[in-house]
């Protein structure tokens, strides 16, 4: 079948690594066999230079109309004093949204080229590879009622409301189940059931879902120990599952402990299988235009797709080997670099990952 792809580069950095995400699909395309159409739209601070809103209808149709969907990435100083329904983090909540993305997968897998790279002493990182199950589109991202009020003594209050049904953590836990009979059967649950309600239905379901799954060892922690554990002994984890609040705070701690952010992609996915995906950096309008950007977390983000969305195993693994390739060669872009290896910018990057993967026809 033909795959037909919803491309959306967003702001900031987003286009520059989104156009060397896509010079790896056109070589798998025309050399490797992959049948794909591309269409590109507007989202994000783009979406409301284009149509005046951050989510145009336009592309959330074509999103729709998708078998995936490749994002780059939104935001940037020049949108923060729009209205906040305005602003162009709310498209990429409003997408998940309407898309019902509601598992989203992270890894968190350091290149043994890398190991120098992180900030945390190399025997402790050295083999790292945890996937971060998140939730995300529920808690108190999108929970009601919301927002800024003036209290009787005239002070103003902000507030938001966490929220989670039976339904929305089962679902999220059977998605972390199923990952976690994917690698090594074990799934520990974050949460905060020692202060939050919430949490403690969370507890409840996760232990209700294990029945289904007694090959996985379920393990349990608290959100606080956990972000301790994972810089203290990072490798006692395989799947992690999370609400979406502590999956966004600890994927990003989980990240660092690779090297960068820049190096980390993501999947979000629906019930069927159909995927967003995207680099966990954002647009990075410090470094826009400049040609410094990392692609490699957009060019993973695409094996990501490859292997959740379309089921194609062997181009994933092919387009995963490259990189590798590309690491053992000394290649770094400015945020992975170390002395001794060869500094490139975004556009020879994602050129060398393409030759990497020519290098390796049958």
């Amino acid at each position: 079948m033909t795959y037909k792809l919803a491309v959306l580069p967003g702001d900031g950095i987003g286009p520059e690594i989104v156009a060397e995400a896509i010079k790896v699909l056109d070589v798998l395309r025309d050399e490797f066999g992959l049948a794909l159409e591309m269409e590109t739209a507007a989202i994000g601070g783009a979406g409301y230079e284009a149509a005046g809103v951050p989510l145009p209808d336009e592309t959330l149709a074509l999103a729709q109309a998708a078998d995936a969907v490749l994002l780059g990435a939104v935001g940037g100083p020049q949108y923060e004093s729009l209205p906040r329904d305005l602003r162009p983090e709310r498209g990429l909540l409003g997408i998940r949204s309407a898309l019902g993305l509601f598992s989203n997968l992270r890894p968190a897998l350091l290149y043994p080229q890398l190991a120098s790279a992180s900030t945390l002493k190399a025997e402790v990182v050295a083999g790292l590879d945890i996937m971060i199950v998140r939730e995300l589109t529920g808690g108190i991202y999108f929970g009601q009622p919301r927002g800024i009020r003036k209290r009787p003594d005239g002070q103003r209050e902000g507030f938001n409301t966490l929220v989670y049904s039976e339904p929305e953590i089962e679902r999220i836990a059977r998605s972390a189940f199923a990952t976690a009979m994917k690698r090594a059967r074990r799934l520990c649950s974050v949460d905060k059931a020692n202060v939050l309600e919430v949490s403690e239905l969370w507890r409840e379901v996760v232990e209700r879902v294990s029945a289904d799954y007694p090959e996985v060892e379920l393990s349990h922690m608290y959100v606080d120990n956990a972000a301790m554990q994972l810089v203290r002994d990072p490798k006692q984890f395989d799947v992690m599952v999370t609400t979406n609040l502590f999956g966004d705070i600890l994927s990003d701690a989980a990240a660092m402990l690779t090297g960068s952010i820049g190096m980390l992609p993501s999947a979000s996915l629906d019930a069927n299988g159909k995927g967003m995906y995207e680099p966990i950096h954002g647009s990075a309008p410090d470094i826009s235009g400049s040609g410094k950007a990392n692609p490699l977390a957009t060019i993973l983000s695409v094996a990501m797709m490859l292997r959740y969305s379309f089921d194609l195993e062997a181009l994933a693994q092919r387009v995963e080997n490259a990189v590798g390739k590309v690491l053992d060669k000394g290649l770094r872009t400015q945020d992975i670099f170390t002395e001794g290896c060869e500094l490139v910018g975004t556009v020879a990057m994602g050129d060398a990952v393409v030759h990497a993967i020519q290098e390796m026809r049958e």
